[in-house]
């Protein structure tokens, strides 16, 4: 059957094992000092091992596959590894078992779920402790980029936003200027662990259509890991096709300049 299943590319892999530890279906091993598949019904093709990757060498490609077999599964885990290992795996199909069908979404954080967001309606009527807002442009859920899955369906076809936690509180008009009909991922390069984001940021190139990226950070000196993160994910990504913008904000809150990257 054609199904999702993990991709290794060797050229990336430096061979750290840290996917072996990731995937909880016992799925990969290091053979010769690179990542290898097991068992193509070892894997269930929800990706657990990506975020591990600090190369971006793995990805989740759809292609003919035999089924993921969770008894072939549980049998070579208590083979290999014990007791502990069957039980770990039974935790992570749980958590898998949770996803969205059709897009194979991580649940195992409920505030992680990717969802595309509708226009609010606005009420105008309203009573003396009722407020009317500005209508936001966001349109998706998750924002920040621990939680954000590769495969989430709101990057298709859309310009991406990287943009740091700060701008979104020095910008009024931020949500209309920066969101509408784009995506979006918060992160902030100081105080971030940001050891995963390069890879997850090249997966995400690498899966999607992505025409654009803009990137949205503040004027001071630490933000501009955001912009060393973005180009390095586009290296990494191999796209030529891709239009890189940074757009510096200041703390006043005013667009201080925009400059095209690549």
């Amino acid at each position: 059957m054609k199904r999702k299943i993990i991709q290794i590319n060797e050229e990336l892999c430096n061979g750290c094992g840290n996917c072996v530890t990731g995937c909880s279906e016992g799925a990969l091993q290091l053979v010769n000092g690179k990542a290898h598949l097991v068992k193509e019904n070892f894997c269930d093709g929800f990706g657990d091992c990506i975020g591990t990757c600090p190369t971006g060498a793995l990805t989740i490609e759809e292609r003919e596959a035999d089924n993921f077999d969770q008894d072939a599964v549980k049998a070579h885990l208590f083979a290999t590894q014990g007791i502990e290992a069957v039980w770990r795996m039974e935790e992570a199909q749980k958590r898998h078992d949770g996803l969205v069908a059709e897009t194979h979404q991580h649940v195992g954080c409920p505030g992680a779920i990717s969802r595309l967001l509708e226009s609010p309606a606005i009420n105008l009527e309203k009573n003396i402790t009722d407020t009317i807002s500005i209508q936001s442009e966001l349109r998706q859920w998750p924002v920040h980029f621990r939680l954000i899955n590769p495969q989430a369906p709101f990057f298709k076809n859309k310009e991406l936003v990287l943009m740091s936690p700060c701008g979104p509180l020095a910008m009024a008009d931020i949500h209309r200027y920066y969101l509408q009909d784009r995506s979006v991922i918060v992160g902030c390069p100081k105080l971030d662990d940001t050891s995963t984001y390069v890879p997850k940021l090249t997966t995400i190139l690498k899966l999607n259509p992505i025409p654009k990226m803009i990137i949205a950070r503040m004027e001071v000196p630490c933000c501009g890991g955001l912009t060393r993160i973005a180009m390095a994910a586009v290296q990494a990504s191999g796209r030529s096709d891709l239009v890189l913008e940074e757009n510096i904000i200041g703390t006043d809150g005013n667009i201080k300049d925009i400059q095209v990257i690549s």
